[in-house]
C-alpha cells in the first residue's frame, strides 16, 4: 500500500504544484489529505465542523463498536478521492478522441485547472446537509419535499463569500451542480461535462462518495467486507463515449484491465450492505431513533430554517435521549431507553423462501397478526426493497474497441440485490411470541393467501 500511494501522490504533483495544497491532514483510509490555505477556509467554517458531530453510520457502533466515524472525515476522502480521478481521467493521454472534441475544458489548461477546485469543493461539500446520524432517520424526519441534499444546496449558497475570494473565484451553481447532480438539482440545466463531474462523485458504479465510504466504514467497522484494489481502480477510470448504443454519450467506464476491480467495487458493495448496513440490529437501533427523534422534535420533523438546522448534531439528541430516559413522562422515554439500556426490540421473524409458496408477502401478514396479538406498539416491520437496475458502463479493450460492462463481465450481471425483511417484537415478549409463530405460522400465512385471493 505505501508504495500504491507514492505512485499516486507522484502522479498528482500537478494538482499541488498549481493550488499550493500546503495543509495536510493525517487520514486512516488515504495516509495524507492535502489542501490549500484557500481550502482550509471552508473546512474551519462551522458548516462543515458541525459535520465532526454527525456519525456516519448513525447508531452503528452500538453493534460494530469501531463504527465511530463522523461525515467529516468522510467528506475529506471524498475531496481527495475525487481529485485523483479528475486527474486521470483529464490527463491527455488517457482522453478518448471523441471526448476529447466533444470538451473544451479538457484542452484548456486554465479551465482544467478551474473545474479541478470545483470538484474538490463539490466533493468537500456534498454532505453539508445531513440531519443527526446521516441517513437513520431522514426519510420521515425531513420537511416535506426536502432531502439531505436541498439543505446542502442552501448550506453550499451560504458559503458564497469563500468561493468568491478564491483566486479565480468559484461559481456557487458550478459548486452546487457537480455536489449533487442533476437528479437533486433538477431545476436547474446540466451540460454533460456538469453531468460527468458529479458523476465522479456520486455515481452508481464509480461515485468517489461510494469508494469512500465503503473502505472507510469497512475499516472503522472492523470487517474485511468493503475492502478492494482502489488504487488499479482509479488508475483505469476513463470518460468514454457510449459508442455500443449509437450514441456518443460520454460517462465513466474504465480500461478493460480494471474490469476486475469494478467487479471488486461492486460486490463490496453488495457484502456491505448484506453484512453491515442492513445486520438486523442496527436497523433496529434506526427506528427507534426515528421513533424518538418524531417525539422529541418540534412538529415531529426537521425544521426547514437553515439557522436552526445547522444547530443541531448527534450530540443534542443524544442529550435529549439521557434527560427523556430519566423522566417517564418525557417525550420519547421508552425509545430513549431501549436505545441507552441496549433493550431494542429483537427479530422475530424474517423470511424464509418455502413462506412464500403460502403468501406473496409473508412478513407483512405476520407484523398485522403479531400486532393484533401483542398490540401495536410492541411490534415493528422493516423492509429494504431497493429500485435495483445494472451496472452498465463503457468498457475499452487494448484495441480501443469499447464494450458495454454487461457483455464483458458475468459478475456484473449477476450481482444480487439487496432485499430485507424483518418483524421485530419487544424484547419481554420474544419467547412467548416465538412460542405463538411456531404455533400458527402456518395458519396465518395460509388465511393471509385468502385474503389475498
Amino acid at each position: 500500500m505505501f508504495y500504491n500511494n507514492i505512485i499516486i501522490w507522484n502522479k498528482f504533483e500537478r494538482v499541488v504544484s498549481f493550488m499550493k495544497l500546503t495543509h495536510e491532514i493525517r487520514d486512516p483510509i488515504h495516509v495524507f489529505i492535502k489542501l490549500s490555505s484557500e481550502e482550509r477556509k471552508v473546512l474551519d467554517s462551522p458548516p462543515f465542523q458541525r459535520l465532526r458531530y454527525i456519525h456516519q453510520l448513525a447508531l452503528t457502533y452500538l453493534v460494530y463498536p469501531g463504527a465511530t466515524h463522523n461525515r467529516f472525515e468522510h467528506s475529506l476522502g471524498v475531496m481527495e478521492l475525487a481529485s485523483r480521478v479528475y486527474d486521470v481521467v483529464t490527463e491527455p493521454e488517457n482522453v478518448h478522441p471523441v471526448v476529447k472534441n466533444k470538451f473544451p475544458e479538457l484542452n484548456d489548461t486554465a479551465k482544467r485547472d478551474y473545474w479541478e477546485k470545483v470538484i474538490r469543493m463539490a466533493a468537500l461539500c456534498h454532505d453539508l446537509g445531513h440531519i443527526p446520524f446521516s441517513h437513520a432517520a431522514e426519510a420521515e424526519l425531513l420537511p416535506e419535499n426536502w432531502t439531505h441534499e436541498t439543505f446542502t444546496v442552501k448550506i453550499i449558497e451560504s458559503l458564497e463569500k469563500i468561493w468568491l475570494d478564491m483566486t479565480p473565484p468559484l461559481r456557487t451553481e458550478d459548486i452546487i451542480k457537480v455536489a449533487v447532480g442533476p437528479k437533486e438539482y433538477s431545476s436547474k440545466n446540466f451540460s454533460e461535462w456538469e453531468i460527468i463531474l458529479s458523476e465522479i462523485i456520486t455515481g452508481d458504479s464509480f461515485g468517489v462518495d461510494r469508494i469512500d465510504y465503503l473502505l472507510r466504514d469497512s475499516y472503522h467497522a472492523g470487517v474485511a467486507y468493503g475492502k478492494f484494489d482502489h488504487f488499479r481502480l482509479i488508475d483505469t477510470l476513463r470518460i468514454l463515449p457510449k459508442i455500443y448504443d449509437e450514441t456518443d454519450e460520454p460517462t465513466l467506464g474504465i480500461e478493460i484491465g480494471g474490469i476486475h476491480t469494478a467487479e471488486s467495487l461492486l460486490l463490496a458493495r453488495y457484502y456491505m450492505f448484506t453484512q453491515v448496513y442492513m445486520h438486523k440490529v442496527r436497523r433496529i437501533y434506526d427506528i427507534h431513533l426515528k421513533e424518538f427523534m418524531k417525539t422529541w422534535l418540534e412538529g415531529g420533523k426537521i425544521t426547514d430554517n437553515i439557522d436552526e438546522h445547522l444547530k443541531l448534531t448527534d450530540n443534542q439528541v443524544l442529550v435529549a435521549m439521557q434527560e427523556a430516559m430519566d423522566n417517564k413522562e418525557a417525550p420519547g422515554y421508552s425509545e430513549a431507553k431501549r436505545i441507552m439500556n441496549r433493550e431494542h426490540f429483537k427479530v422475530l421473524y424474517s423470511r424464509h423462501p418455502s413462506d412464500l409458496e403460502l403468501y406473496p408477502e409473508p412478513e407483512k401478514i405476520i407484523f398485522r397478526a403479531a400486532s393484533s396479538k401483542f398490540g401495536e406498539e410492541n411490534v415493528q416491520h422493516d423492509d429494504y426493497y431497493p429500485s435495483g437496475g445494472t451496472y452498465d458502463f463503457p468498457v475499452i479493450y487494448d484495441d480501443d474497441h469499447i464494450e458495454s460492462s454487461l457483455n464483458v463481465s458475468d459478475a456484473l450481471n449477476n450481482i444480487p440485490v439487496v432485499k430485507i425483511d424483518f418483524v421485530f417484537i419487544a424484547p419481554e415478549l420474544k419467547e412467548e411470541a416465538v412460542s405463538w409463530l411456531e404455533e400458527n405460522k402456518e395458519q396465518i400465512l395460509k388465511g393471509g393467501e385468502k385474503d389475498n385471493d
